[in-house]
């Protein structure tokens, strides 16, 4: 059986290349490398012995799509591609609406062309907006504070229409958390382009010495320390989610929602003192004024996964925080070495 994953050779895409391929799947990566890199493929070959071939085109581009789809009999889709910086979509809107959303439309024309009507979908914790209710649940009410939460929810919301419309379609639409960590192995892990948007590769970068050091928004939440809580998933654990999606999409019809997160939250401040304890490092950081649109705390209720997939996260944040440092001292310049 043959995975297109869309997005293949960015963060998430490549720990999920990598489990596709140690599960037996052929996989194929489509991406235009706007915010990825081909050796991360290079290196899922490296570990697995057994090649995902990389085609660099546009998920939004049909023609690029249907190419694909002409080369390689496609069983399945994995729609990771998408802009996803949440500050960029506030100054950016209309780039990504037009991204994401026609992204997600065009898969949703050629799919069927070829007979192929599995998808699971990357959606995102923040379709649940301002929600204060804690742990968040798949039925709780959705909205959106940013664009690129919304083109999650608009996505999400094509989709149900599209499998509603279509009762041979299968689509599972995951709602992630915060991934954070890297493959064991230190080979593949995040490699942000410039100043690093989320915690933990902004840790890394601190205690390598290329950031001076942390900012932290915010002390004065109503949290256990003052600062943000979020969930944080191991993304070997969140690459294993999608492993267990495609298989419950093979196997049943119609559209699914679940939580992809570990259920414990965890604040910005125990984040920085896991890692110092896990690498026996000293993490220098200020704290910094609030940003806009922050809630003090998110984390999943993830019992749909579980009951429904039989999945959950089995890694803990001291192997996150090792994980994470481990590829960062391996890899100081990212895939750019």
């Amino acid at each position: 059986m043959r995975v297109l994953l869309t997005g293949g050779a960015g963060y998430i895409g490549s720990h999920t290349a990598l489990c596709l391929l140690e599960a037996g799947y052929d996989v194929v990566a489509l991406d235009n490398l706007s915010n990825a890199s081909p050796e991360a493929l290079k290196r899922v070959e490296e570990l697995t012995g057994k090649k995902a071939p990389l085609i660099v085109g546009d998920c939004t581009n049909e023609k690029d799509v249907t190419a694909v789809f002409e080369q390689y009999k496609i069983d399945a889709v994995i729609h990771f591609a998408g802009l996803k910086a949440v500050g960029e979509s506030v100054a950016k809107p209309l780039d990504y609406y037009q991204n994401n959303l026609d992204a997600t439309m065009v898969l949703c024309r050629v799919m069927p062309r070829y007979n192929c009507d599995v998808l699971v979908f990357s959606s995102s914790a923040t379709v649940y907006g301002t929600n204060q209710e804690m742990p968040l649940r798949e039925d709780f009410p959705t909205g959106c504070t940013n664009p690129y939460g919304w083109t999650k929810w608009i996505s999400e919301r094509i989709l149900t229409d599209v499998a509603h419309a279509d009762p041979t379609r299968s689509f599972v639409l995951l709602r992630y958390f915060n991934p954070i960590g890297a493959h064991e192995s230190g080979r593949i892990g995040e490699d942000p382009s410039g100043i690093p948007n989320n915690l933990m590769p902004y840790i890394c970068q601190v205690a390598s010495g290329k950031l001076q050091q942390l900012g932290v928004f915010g002390n004065d939440y109503p949290t256990r320390d003052g600062t943000g809580e979020r969930d944080y998933i191991h993304v070997m654990d969140l690459a294993e989610g999608h492993l267990a999606a495609l298989k419950y999409a093979l196997e049943n019809k119609g559209v699914e929602i679940f939580n992809l997160g570990t259920g414990v939250p965890y604040s910005v401040l125990d984040i920085v003192h896991a890692f110092e304890k896990a690498n026996d490092l000293t993490i220098p950081y200020r704290i910094t004024p609030r940003r806009p649109g922050d809630i003090a705390t998110c984390y999943a209720d993830p019992k749909r996964a579980t009951e429904m997939l039989h999945w959950s996260a089995k890694r803990d944040l001291n192997t996150m925080c090792r994980d994470a440092w481990n590829w960062q001292k391996q890899n100081p310049k990212g895939y750019n070495e």
